[in-house]
């Protein structure tokens, strides 16, 4: 799994990064967000309902960001997609610890659209 994350987030722009989230950890994110982007995806295309544009995207998947960060009671960590149209998104994923210690994907934000950054509050 470790191969495929170096692979998936070769070239990807660095990000705010925690340094304390690492090893097991670290890969456990990364590989719950490419589950997630896996069970959300359909045709290849990945499908999120961004609100404030009141749009259902069809996104092709790029890549992750190698940073990660904790915000209240989530991880967080990007991941690049392309519309069909060209659009840049960067989405933002929200990770959760489970009850059973796995780690969980719980939504995805749209924090950039084109060269647009979109603020949101997630913790406090």
């Amino acid at each position: 799994m470790a191969a495929a994350l170096a692979l998936v987030m070769a070239g990807q722009a660095l990000a705010a990064d925690d340094p304390s989230i690492r090893g097991e950890l670290r890969d456990g994110i990364h590989g719950a967000m490419l589950k997630h982007i896996a069970a959300h995806s359909v045709g290849g295309k990945y499908i999120h309902y961004d609100a404030v544009d009141g749009a259902l995207l069809r996104l092709d998947f790029d890549g992750l960001h190698e940073g990660i960060v904790r915000k209240g009671d989530f991880y967080v960590a990007c991941a690049d997609f392309n519309a069909a149209d060209g659009t840049y998104y960067d989405l933002d994923m929200l990770v959760a610890d489970t009850d059973d210690g796995s780690l969980h994907v719980l939504q995805s934000i749209v924090h950039q659209k084109g060269d647009t950054k979109r603020a949101y509050h997630v913790h406090d």
